[in-house]
């Protein structure tokens, strides 16, 4: 019998498994750049739980093992700003990383401040530009950041939920 996958908000004890994960999950990213210096790699565990606390953070759980993460926050602007989607490299294509933007966001749109949807990924990162297209994000920028590297920025619009009431 197997488990199932369930995505609830980060509590303060998942921050070093989500560091540990995502250490592992953005090796693939630094090789594709040729660039161990990446800010996910370098990132101490006192500001990865900043990050949790000052934010709005999933994680995705096989029972108790952390497989996936997403974290962001909503800005003065009202872009809620979503970073650092990593699902576990034995769990990819899956669809848990399109599971958890459609999480975060939906936590984000219960924010009367979330009016757009927003976050970035290197230039030859196709798995991600793939998957953030298909949920109806679009390039907006670019920015050269380094020899070997273009951060690519998309962005979509939150929609507005209206409520009818019932005559």
């Amino acid at each position: 019998m197997g488990m199932s996958v369930t995505i609830s908000a980060a509590r303060a004890q998942d921050a070093e498994q989500i560091l540990k994960l995502q250490y592992l999950c953005y090796q693939a990213e630094a090789e594709l750049y040729g660039d161990y210096g990446i800010e996910p790699l370098t990132q101490s565990l006192d500001d990865l739980r900043a990050e949790i606390d000052q934010g709005h953070a999933l994680v995705a759980r096989l029972g108790d093992e952390v497989i996936a993460s997403v974290r962001g926050r909503v800005d003065e602007e009202g872009t809620a700003r979503i970073a650092k989607l990593i699902v576990h490299p034995r769990m990819q294509r899956h669809g848990l990383g399109g599971r958890l933007l459609d999480a975060i966001e939906k936590g984000f749109a219960s924010e009367p401040a979330a009016k757009r949807f927003q976050l970035f990924t290197g230039h030859r990162s196709e798995s991600n530009l793939r998957l953030y297209r298909s949920r109806g994000y679009v390039q907006v920028s670019s920015e050269q950041v380094g020899p070997r590297l273009t951060l690519v920025t998309l962005q979509k619009e939150a929609v507005a939920r209206e409520f009818v009431a019932s005559a």
